[in-house]
């Protein structure tokens, strides 16, 4: 549950980038946001900042979310229940970034207004995308991944999955960075355990069994990382982990050493710019393709930073 403290300062950071966004909606307009989950921290962080946009603008907001990553089909029910009110805008995470895109089309044929966020699809529908530059990010964490283990050696991959644009762009980044970079350094497997902390448990102590020598695992998000870390520890593994996203329990291995760092979003600032940036659209204003909304790494030695504590989420 998110606390009053990390609420208020991620709400905080959220403003300052609302701060040159439209003035207060003469509209009450009614924007459904459909996200790719609702089992993590991260997308309850989502909700708070779109809730607190539609409290600043002006407008209703509805936001729901499949039970877990890997149900496609139920996202899809949900888009396509959500265009059925004919709601005057719509946001959308995407779990599959080909898979909507008929349901998209009847949108724009609607005159209904798209935006993505935190994942993007491959079309032009969305008038843009709040997100985070997943693939720099990916690569800062390959970059800390690389100075913990000295540069060389195995690591591995637990993903979320490889449909979503998240799960293709923290693989891609990680994987390229480590290619172009660091030749010493051999991702020996990348799997997908569908951001499922169990599944991704079971996935960790197969790739450690498998592979004696590794010497680190990248966890894609929230729940991916967290399986890792339950893998490690349940193996008696010393490889270290670098994770992505935040919430209480990886704060918690984070501090405890059994993660060495993660990289942070900004979900609520992902939630907030959704919302402005489809006021913003309803109003004819003109938007960039796309709204980076920050990352930043973190460990035990900076999680009081200011600027950092204010993106983490418990």
């Amino acid at each position: 549950m998110l606390n009053r403290r990390t609420l208020l300062g991620a709400l905080g950071a959220a403003a300052m980038l609302a701060a040159s966004g439209p003035a207060m909606a003469q509209d009450n307009y009614d924007i459904a946001l459909i996200s790719k989950g609702f089992q993590h921290q991260f997308w309850q962080a989502v909700k708070a900042g779109a809730d607190q946009a539609a409290a600043d603008l002006g407008v209703t907001v509805t936001f729901e979310g499949p039970e877990t990553e890997s149900q496609v089909d139920r996202q899809m029910d949900m888009l396509a229940a959500a265009l059925s009110r004919q709601p005057d805008a719509i946001g959308f995470a995407a779990l599959d970034s080909q898979a909507a895109t008929p349901l998209l089309q009847q949108a724009q044929d609607a005159g209904i207004p798209v935006i993505a966020f935190d994942s993007g699809v491959d079309s032009d529908i969305p008038l843009t995308t709040a997100t985070t530059d997943n693939v720099a990010a990916a690569a800062l964490a390959a970059d800390k991944m690389a100075e913990l283990i000295g540069g060389e050696g195995k690591v591995a991959i637990v993903a979320h999955d490889q449909t979503s644009r998240t799960g293709i762009d923290r693989v891609e980044g990680f994987s390229n960075r480590v290619k172009e970079a660091y030749p010493n350094i051999e991702i020996v497997s990348v799997q997908y355990g569908g951001g499922d902390q169990l599944q991704s448990t079971e996935i960790t102590k197969s790739i450690l069994l498998a592979n004696p020598d590794l010497k680190g695992i990248f966890g894609a998000n929230e729940g991916s990382v967290l399986g890792v870390a339950n893998g490690k520890q349940e193996l008696g593994s010393d490889i270290v982990v670098i994770g992505y996203d935040s919430g209480a329990a990886q704060k918690a291995f984070i501090q405890s050493g059994v993660i060495a760092g993660a990289i942070t979003q900004n979900p609520v600032g992902i939630g907030y710019e959704t919302v402005k940036a489809a006021v913003s659209a309803l109003k004819g204003e003109e938007l960039p393709k796309i709204i980076d909304t920050g990352f930043y790494y973190y460990d035990n030695t900076n999680m009081d930073d200011p600027k950092i504590a204010a993106v983490l989420y418990d």
